[in-house]
């Protein structure tokens, strides 16, 4: 019985050798066509606050003029969310693919093929190491773009603050700051 469930484990965690494989691969495609778009919209950015596709928190609030601060800290969360995901995800993904082969290389090793062994480890260390760099290159997006998303929230509250005392109407502080 314990013979048998060690080799239904055994034979499930190989099963998810490809898809595992496929979504690091994935990643790391996904990684470099984020440094893509981040590359596009940093060149975009060059000429300031203005609404355009490299303010894309202004562009939201221009679509949607009667939006609340929480409404655009809602959007600035979703622009982020793929290439968060990918940060968090690609290196547990990275691990994962790195344990499966290591089941057949320690098997290959105790039965002396020694060429099996190395091919185990070199797609093991190989997927590895593309899901970090896929998670570095996405780490360092959405750290950049967050501030970029935060200065553009910032700019937008204090446009929206002093059309509001012109208007004649007086926000209050906002709970915990001090006034």
């Amino acid at each position: 019985m314990n013979a048998t469930l060690e080799n239904l484990m055994y034979e499930l965690g190989q099963a998810f050798m490809f898809p595992v494989l496929l979504a690091v691969g994935l990643l790391f495609l996904y990684a470099f066509y984020a440094l893509g778009g981040f590359a596009l919209q940093a060149w975009q950015r060059r000429d300031g606050m203005r609404p355009g596709p490299g303010h894309p928190l202004l562009v939201f609030a221009r679509a949607n003029p009667g939006c609340s601060g929480d409404d655009l800290d809602v959007a600035a969360h979703k622009m982020m969310e793929p290439a968060r995901i990918a940060t968090r995800v690609a290196p547990m993904l990275g691990l994962v693919a790195t344990m499966i082969p290591m089941g057949p290389a320690l098997k290959s090793l105790a039965d002396g093929n020694l060429a099996n062994v190395s091919h185990n480890l070199t797609v093991a260390f190989s997927a590895v190491i593309l899901a970090l760099i896929a998670a570095s290159l996405t780490f360092w997006i959405v750290s950049v773009r967050r501030r970029w998303l935060a200065e553009e929230l910032a700019w937008l509250n204090a446009r929206r603050e002093v059309a509001d005392t012109d208007a004649g109407v007086v926000m209050p502080a906002p709970q915990g700051s001090a006034a």
